[in-house]
Order: structure tokens, then C-alpha cells, then sequence
């Protein structure tokens, strides 16, 4: 196995404990104004709120945020390991165009709430965590696909 196929490997399996940590980490913190205490809000109190409101739309989130990117995580680890041929990467890339779509909506509630002029936001270590496991679960994935295609790695 080359270099940059260890480091791919590595970097990959990283993100499986590094993904769970920034679904429970704080992404930010809001309040409706700027005298009281700010809330902190992750992945996973995002989607409490969610489910008492809507369970269809917590469980779609759910998808997309958590099991899409940790299957996609899974799937190019057994790539790597060559349990798996690249045969199932096109099913994977497709999970991880799914998975972008949370950094979509955590941008626009951002956006949307700094908006209204009412509430504070402040953008915490765990949506840098968050970012960081998305952009990296890509860059794996486009160096994985060139190395299955050019042979070598």
C-alpha cells in the first residue's frame, strides 16, 4: 500500500471517532438577546428540537447529517482495507453528496437568525469540527477515487 493510501486509510478512520465528538459538540451558541445567556447547540440538540416538533423531518436530518456521512466513513474503510472493491464508491460518493447538505443548513440558519436582528449567535469549536470531518471525508474520497483510477497511491 502507498503512502498516500496509509494516509487516506488513517485520516478516514480518524473521522470515525472524530464524527461522533462534533455531532455532540457544541456547533454554536444562541439567545434571543444579547443581555441573556447564550444556549449552546450541537448536531444532537438540533435534532432533539427537531423531533418534538417533527419526527419525519428529525429522522430525514438524522439521515443526512449522522448515517449518511458515517456509512460513507464505513464503506471507503473497507475500501481501503480491501474488503470491498471500488465497485460500491459510486454508492458512497452519492451518501456524500448527501451529507453536505447540513453545512447548507447550519450556514442559513446562521444567516437567517443574524437577520432578524433580535437573536445572538456566535459560532462555536465544534462547527469547525464538523466542517473539518465533512471536508476531509471529501478529500478522501476524490484522493480514493484517483488512486482506484490511476493505479496507483
Amino acid at each position: 500500500m502507498g503512502k498516500l493510501m496509509r494516509l487516506l486509510r488513517l485520516l478516514n478512520l480518524s473521522l470515525l471517532v472524530l464524527y461522533p465528538l462534533s455531532w455532540f459538540a457544541p456547533l454554536m451558541r444562541a439567545g434571543l438577546l444579547p443581555l441573556f445567556g447564550l444556549s449552546e447547540i450541537s448536531v444532537m440538540t438540533g435534532l432533539q428540537s427537531l423531533w418534538s416538533s417533527s419526527m419525519f423531518l428529525a429522522i430525514l436530518v438524522a439521515l443526512f447529517a449522522l448515517v449518511a456521512p458515517y456509512v460513507k466513513t464505513i464503506g471507503l474503510a473497507l475500501i481501503h482495507t480491501g474488503r470491498i472493491g471500488p465497485r460500491l464508491k459510486p454508492v458512497l460518493d452519492g451518501l456524500g453528496r448527501l451529507a453536505m447538505a447540513d453545512i447548507f443548513l447550519i450556514a442559513l440558519y446562521i444567516t437567517i437568525t443574524k437577520g432578524i436582528g433580535v437573536g445572538r449567535i456566535e459560532v462555536a469549536w465544534g462547527l469547525y469540527l464538523f466542517t473539518f470531518c465533512i471536508l476531509t471525508s471529501l478529500f478522501i474520497s476524490c484522493k480514493t477515487q484517483q488512486s482506484m483510477h490511476f493505479g496507483h497511491g
